[in-house]
């Protein structure tokens, strides 16, 4: 026991800062989402007629979850939960590989093996750190909640389902940790784990069954697949049933156990899954240490040019559907409308709310290429570059221009995903120059995400990866969802997001944009020439 609390008490010495950020962070998320539900929801005929255009759209149940009524609580259960849930899934995936598979990479772990500890106990401190960190989440957005006026009992549930669920993806951030050899490999899996959960979940609530009065809706099966549908499932200020957290907690317990019984036999450093054997001598593209730099970005750049594509091909093929549900109920037209602030077509407004998404995707896309810098110099092998005749002015510089090379591949391989999805529209030749428009203005703000990561790598490397991951969630949050929920302009106004150039009526401003270049331009630069002089930050 003596062993185990002085592992636990290293982890959360060394996670202090992240978990900080991402607990408090969610519940003042949390808090703040309440207080603008409020205010722009105040009235029980709005909830109905804003119920009632997301039953009609559907689309909006993606992104949002089921409706179960117009109670202040069910109300804001619906509006905010997936979302939270969400975010809890990425701190808990985060910290199992961060101390597993992380630990193993940077020598650690075998270290600690070597002690009385042994290779079991290190695991099992994981997992106590983990739980605890998600009950400490739960509590957090509970205490914010019943901050708000909400009821308790209905608060706690919520909290109850946002920790359950997160032990849920805690347990299958464990597991891709036994698969694979690299922190970034199974970091990648995790996310896609966690997003795959949110998209499921958000599946089965599109295609749920509606109630005849339009206030609620019954999941479809896929809602089942996923640990937030099942948060879901607890019907929170209504049912308040705690009996759905099972299933996500049993999931956990038995990945666990598959967990245990991997790290008692598998060797330190090996994996499921065998890592690919390498060439015997490098091609021409790793001839340089540009090409390197490249090459360690390329898995990042699939995964999340596959979302961009996925999402182009929403915003365009589904415009059909929402131009439709606008024409029977106008206030579709205005929900989208109130999304990007303008008095926008249905059009404009629709691919402006998606291609919106697409810009965090590529933002998400450059803060990895920056936190890759970062963990590069943490492992050693940036040094080994450095090493030769490459100065660290160059490195630095070759990793902001990828970033800005990926960043331009998400939002060109989205733009011409939605160029296809437009011929199921109805005029398709007036749809592809707004969406032309649309993927072009989210470039500054994905840029400023970049230069910013990067900034922080060069002055503050150790808190390159929570700071750069709480940048742009915030950012999102804030951005994306900020004018729908009618937060304070001066709030709003601190996302890039909201700055970004916003088609409508065929003209676009591009003001805020050429600013965020010229921020974007200025970050960059001081990083890449702060680090002339900055000495090497190896290790977490």
């Amino acid at each position: 026991m003596t062993r185990l609390m002085v592992l636990l008490r290293q982890r959360i010495r060394r996670d202090r800062l992240q978990l900080a950020l991402w607990i408090v962070g969610t519940a003042l998320l949390a808090y703040g989402s309440i207080s603008a539900v409020y205010s722009t929801y105040g009235e029980e005929g709005d909830r109905r007629e804003i119920l009632g255009v997301a039953i009609a759209t559907r689309t909006i149940l993606v992104f949002r979850g089921t409706p179960n009524g117009t109670d202040d609580g069910a109300f804001a259960f619906f509006l905010l939960f997936a979302w939270l849930a969400l975010m809890g899934g990425l701190m808990s995936t985060f910290l199992a590989v961060r101390h597993t598979r992380q630990e193993e990479e940077q020598g650690r772990a075998e270290a600690i093996a070597a002690t009385p500890a042994g290779r079991i106990l290190p695991t099992t401190a994981t997992v106590v750190h983990g739980v605890l960190a998600n009950i400490g989440l739960g509590l957090f957005i509970a205490v914010a909640l019943i901050a708000n006026g909400l009821d308790t009992t209905g608060s706690f549930v919520w909290g109850a389902a946002i920790a359950a669920s997160g032990v849920a993806f805690l347990a299958f951030g464990l597991f891709a940790a036994q698969l694979f050899r690299t922190s970034r490999a199974a970091n990648g899996l995790s996310v896609a784990f966690v997003l795959a959960a949110y998209l499921l979940r958000g599946i089965g609530d599109a295609a749920g069954t509606p109630s005849e009065d339009l206030l609620h809706v019954t999941p479809a099966w896929p809602s089942w697949l996923s640990p937030i549908g099942y948060g879901q499932f607890t019907g929170a200020y209504v049912e308040n049933d705690l009996t759905p957290l099972f299933v996500p907690l049993a999931f956990a317990a038995a990945l666990i156990a598959v967990v245990f019984g991997l790290q008692a036999v598998r060797d330190q450093g090996a994996s499921l899954v065998a890592g690919r054997a390498g060439r015997a001598t490098a091609g021409p593209g790793l001839s340089s240490s540009f090409g390197l730099a490249w090459r360690l970005n390329t898995a990042i750049l699939l995964s999340w040019t596959a979302g961009g594509i996925a999402t182009g091909l929403l915003a365009t093929s589904l415009s059909s559907v929402i131009n439709q549900a606008a024409t029977d109920t106008p206030q579709v037209l205005d929900a989208l409308r109130g999304a990007i602030g303008s008095d926008a077509t249905i059009e404009e407004a629709f691919v402006g709310v998606f291609y919106g998404l697409v810009g965090v995707l590529a933002a998400c896309c450059a803060i990895q290429v920056g936190i890759r810098a970062r963990q590069e110099e943490a492992h050693g092998t940036a040094e080994l570059v450095l090493g030769t005749r490459v100065p660290r002015v160059r490195w630095l510089l070759e990793y902001w221009i990828v970033g800005v090379i990926v960043i331009v591949i998400v939002l060109a391989a989205a733009a011409l995903a939605g160029i296809v999805g437009a011929g199921s529209a109805s005029d398709p030749e007036s749809l592809i120059p707004n969406v032309l428009e649309a993927a072009a203005a989210q470039l500054p703000a994905c840029l400023v995400f970049l230069g910013f990561t990067l900034l922080v790598f060069a002055f503050l490397p150790r808190a390159t990866i929570p700071v750069g991951w709480t940048a742009v969630g915030l950012a999102a949050i804030l951005g994306t969802w900020g004018p729908i929920l009618q937060l304070p302009e001066w709030l709003i106004n601190l996302s890039p997001f909201a700055h970004s150039p916003v088609p409508s009526g065929g003209e676009t401003d591009w003001t805020g944009g050429f600013w965020m270049l010229a921020i974007a331009l200025a970050a960059g630069g001081l990083a890449v020439w702060s680090m002339r002089r900055r000495e090497l930050a190896s290790g977490g």
